[in-house]
């Protein structure tokens, strides 16, 4: 080996190799065209699928969704009839209720329940022991009292006889005396008689003056007492009558008659039964007059006035109407109205329902859009607007106003001529988007 070595040494031109330098040689890597396409390819889809993510993103949730099971409607310009569509139900104008003022048993049954009755007749009779009663010992305490009353009367005038016979008898005895006086002055000027004799019937005179005084101020206090206590008896008397005339009206007021002309409803009884006090006998409602009761959403309660005009149509013939009371509260969403008919339809029955137009306001021009179930979705306050090429259609915010059966008013958002999505949105709520296809 070194003999080797040393002649490659030795060798012109060639240089000495060095001991591992053929193992160690750089090895150049074959790329292959496949892989770098491949690899090219990858590139390009995810640019692609970023690109498209990105305009999705930007473009909102969206939905495939068939053209053909859709409705698509314009917008349009026309004029806007502010009404709603109510049903009323058929109540009598006037209805006065059956009350028994006082309780008792049914005695007697004479008017059926549906029968027309005339103010005053006789409907049904009660009977109440513990009334007749009470009116009979009322009626005891007012005889009682006049009896009283009579007795004092009565003295009363056997003293104002006595005082009448007081003065008739002083006066007589004045005049008598009067008389002798002046006869006994002549007498003692000749001294036929005494002095004292004169004196003493001088002094009698005076006595029956001064006494027919005190009688006459007896006379006149006696007969303003006796004014005073009749006055107060004949008061206390007819308090007593009056009391004595409300008992017999209650007792009365077992016989139940009817307060007017009528048609009698919600009147079930039955001979024997016990009514209580102030208890609902039925009804006597008006058969001539009627009224129509209406539920109306509360959303339109604020639109609402009294004297609102509104329409209704009975066999063909229409018949205005006017809002005549309007009730405040507000039960399941709907307040009340009654409406009463300018002129009185012939042939309307009790509970009838009949289909009413209330005029809101006067019409006017006004964009539109057809009214159906999307505005319960959206609330008004967006809707899907149609793209001019049809392939689509994107949520757009909108100022919706008044409504009607048939459409609704567009305030802004939309333009004449547009199309948008009228069918219901019970799928689309959560979407910004839908894509329009034909199949």
């Amino acid at each position: 080996m070194g003999k080797i070595s040393k002649i490659q040494q030795d060798l012109p031109g060639k240089k000495p190799n060095i001991s591992g330098q053929g193992m160690d040689r750089r090895i150049e890597k074959k790329t292959s065209p496949w892989k770098r396409a491949r690899w090219i390819g990858a590139v390009v889809v995810v640019a692609t699928l970023g690109y498209l993510l990105a305009q999705a993103l930007s473009q909102g949730r969206s939905l495939s969704v068939n053209s053909g099971r859709i409705e698509i409607s314009s917008v349009t310009e026309g004029t806007f009839e502010d009404f709603i569509p109510l049903r009323g139900r058929l109540e009598p104008r006037s209805t006065v209720y059956l009350d028994a003022i006082e309780g008792g048993r049914v005695e007697e049954i004479l008017v059926e329940d549906g029968a027309l009755v005339r103010q005053g007749d006789l409907i049904v009779r009660l009977s109440n022991t513990n009334m007749q009663l009470e009116v009979l010992g009322r009626e005891a305490a007012v005889t009682e009292q006049l009896n009283n009353m009579r007795t004092i009367e009565l003295q009363l005038e056997q003293n104002r006889l006595a005082h009448k016979r007081n003065l008739v008898e002083i006066d007589y005895q004045v005049i008598r005396l009067s008389r002798n006086l002046v006869r006994q002055r002549e007498l003692v000027a000749t001294n036929l008689i005494s002095k004292a004799d004169f004196d003493a019937t001088e002094d009698e005179l005076n006595y029956y003056r001064k006494r027919r005084e005190v009688t006459l101020e007896s006379q006149a206090t006696d007969a303003r007492m006796q004014e005073q206590q009749l006055a107060q008896l004949r008061q206390a008397n007819d308090q007593l009558e009056a009391s004595l005339a409300f008992a017999r009206k209650n007792l009365d007021g077992l016989n139940i008659r009817a307060p007017l002309d009528g048609k009698l409803s919600g009147f079930n009884v039955e001979i024997g039964q016990s009514i209580e006090r102030g208890g609902r006998l039925g009804q006597v409602d008006d058969p001539d007059g009627y009224k129509l009761n209406v539920k109306i959403d509360e959303y339109y309660l604020g639109r609402i006035d009294l004297g609102q005009v509104a329409t209704s149509e009975n066999n063909r013939e229409a018949y205005a109407l006017r809002t005549s009371k309007i009730y405040p509260q507000v039960n399941n969403g709907q307040f009340e109205v009654d409406m009463l008919f300018d002129e009185m339809p012939t042939g309307l029955r009790r509970g009838q329902t009949m289909q009413i137009k209330l005029t809101l306001g006067d019409p006017a021009p006004a964009r539109m859009i057809p009214n159906g179930a999307y505005y319960q979705e959206t609330g008004g306050n967006w809707i899907f607007v149609v793209s001019p090429d049809g392939s689509q259609a994107i949520r757009r915010s909108v100022v919706l106003g008044r409504r009607n059966t048939d459409f609704i008013e567009v305030l802004d958002g939309l333009d004449v001529g547009e199309k948008v999505v009228t069918s219901p949105y019970t799928s689309y709520v959560g979407m910004d988007r839908l894509s329009l296809s034909d199949g």
